[in-house]
């Protein structure tokens, strides 16, 4: 592939990627207002709202739950000066 044709994807690309974000805005703002509407009315917290999504994330990619929670086990046993092998004992 030619350098000037190359350069001509890449703007292309460029120009379709700004498109969809300009097209994305609303929906970000919409967003930004339920978070901010559930916060004001105190029906939840901004960590209720932050642990929701990142539930919410887990489902959509489809995260082996117990896999992550023995891997959060070790890691914040590590991280507090233990050893991971002991968890296993």
């Amino acid at each position: 592939m030619s350098d000037n044709n190359k350069a001509q994807h890449i703007a292309e690309y460029i120009q379709s990627i700004a498109a969809i974000e300009e097209c994305m805005e609303p929906y970000r703002e919409q967003r930004k207002d339920l978070r901010k509407n559930y916060i004001e009315n105190k029906w939840l917290n901004k960590d209720d709202v932050s642990l929701a999504m990142k539930a919410f994330r887990m489902l959509q990619q489809k995260v082996d739950f117990e896999d992550l929670s023995a891997i959060y086990e070790n890691l914040s046993y590590t991280l507090n000066g233990g050893n991971p092998k002991e968890l296993a004992e």
